[in-house]
């Protein structure tokens, strides 16, 4: 079994062009397994604290998850090969419809739902006309948009500037704008649930009908809301500069050292700025961002160190598979997720009749519930490797 494994696994290796960064594409696909992965469980009443998010303030490693993503995004904007006869109109253009894009499939999955098993649902009711607006994609495609306008205008040291100028613009507006509350009291500087100045831009714009926590009080918002979408560019144009620095001249012994050092002092300094603004994925604050990034940093150089020096890379080849089309992969998994939930059987939903009946009593409630994920990610793993074997990349 081991031989099968070492030969797929070379077989992926050898096919990788020899200028492309392994780490960086193994890094992609850790994270994208992992969103995955934590986006898949066979219970959502039964997941393991690592494979959840923080309730509020604070962080589990499921909170590394999609800021990782979007560092990974301004990563590959540096790798991105700009022509002389490319004009910077044509580049931002490029950078809106790739953005729309992103959205618009956004869209499209938050509308892939019916309700098989009620026979008085309403489609148009229930989900066109009370469609969340936010989301991963949308978030994703907003901030590709502007994170390349900006870089298409500006310099490295212009990048710095703008990725430090956004977080202390959005902490302004958080400490000091004050905001109404619905009982028509005025409220400024806080950071609580559905009660700060981000949470009042969601309720009043997007509406409560509009977002992922529409019944919360006293404000409805959305974790991937509109204002928290300003410091999430700041992760992105991290995630550029790393590239960047990639890409100089330098001994790889020296990048990692410079990376992981860097990754340190900067998660040491998050725990520094948390006390006065808290780590919080959901407001996506300045101290997530420096944490999130310093992790980045870190996990980045740990990577180059396994991959590239020490070559040991065998155990990276299903993350290369997974990586190659990480956008596909994770369009696929939410409609195949969706899809697992709209299928009836035996009057229940499938996945719920197969969590249930055939993998909880085997495994207990959370142990079934990580094998469900498990079983998702390797049937994943079979279908995208055949895409993989036959050069089928899908980018938008």
């Amino acid at each position: 079994m081991f031989n099968s494994f070492k030969k797929h696994g070379q077989s992926i290796l050898g096919s990788m062009d020899p200028e492309r960064s392994l780490a960086v594409d193994v890094f992609r696909g850790l994270t994208i397994t992992l969103m995955i992965l934590v986006n898949n469980p066979g219970s959502w009443s039964y997941v393991y604290w690592p494979l959840a998010h923080a309730e509020w303030h604070g962080w589990t490693p499921t909170d590394l998850v999609f800021p990782f993503f979007i560092f990974i995004v301004g990563m590959a904007l540096s790798f991105k090969k700009v022509t002389k006869e490319e004009s910077q109109l044509t580049l931002v253009l490029e950078a809106f419809n790739r953005g729309a894009k992103l959205f618009l499939i956004g869209l499209a999955i938050a509308l892939f739902y019916y309700d098989f098993l009620n026979p008085a649902y309403d489609w148009w009711q229930e989900k066109f006309f009370t469609i969340r607006v936010m989301g991963v994609l949308q978030r994703i495609g907003l901030v590709f948009f502007f994170s390349a306008t900006l870089i298409y205008f500006s310099r490295p040291r212009g990048i710095v500037l703008w990725m430090i100028g956004l977080l202390i613009f959005y902490s302004g507006l958080m400490i000091f704008m004050p905001y109404q509350l619905p009982d028509g009291s005025v409220a400024m500087g806080l950071w609580e649930k559905g009660n700060n100045f981000a949470a009042s831009i969601d309720h009043f714009i997007l509406g409560r009908d509009h977002v992922y926590a529409g019944g919360n009080q006293p404000f409805s918002y959305d974790p991937e809301g509109l204002l928290t979408t300003l410091p999430s560019i700041s992760s992105c144009l991290a995630g550029y500069l790393t590239g960047l620095y990639l890409k100089a001249d330098s001994e790889a012994a020296k990048k990692v050292k410079t990376l992981f050092y860097a990754g340190i002092v900067l998660t040491m300094a998050a725990y520094g700025l948390s006390l006065y603004i808290p780590i919080n994925k959901a407001l996506w604050t300045p101290s997530y961002v420096v944490l999130t990034t310093g992790l980045a940093l870190a996990t980045l150089a740990s990577l180059i160190y396994i991959l590239d020096m020490k070559k040991a890379r065998l155990w990276s080849a299903p993350f290369i598979v997974f990586g190659a089309n990480a956008l596909l992969f994770y369009v696929f998994s939410m409609i195949f997720a969706r899809i697992l939930v709209i299928i009836p059987f035996k009057g229940r939903e499938l996945q719920e009749v197969y969590y249930t009946d055939y993998l909880a009593p085997i495994f207990g409630n959370y142990a079934a519930s990580l094998v469900f994920a498990l079983l998702f990610l390797c049937f994943s793993y079979g279908l995208f490797y055949l895409l993989y074997k036959r050069q089928i990349f899908w980018k938008v």
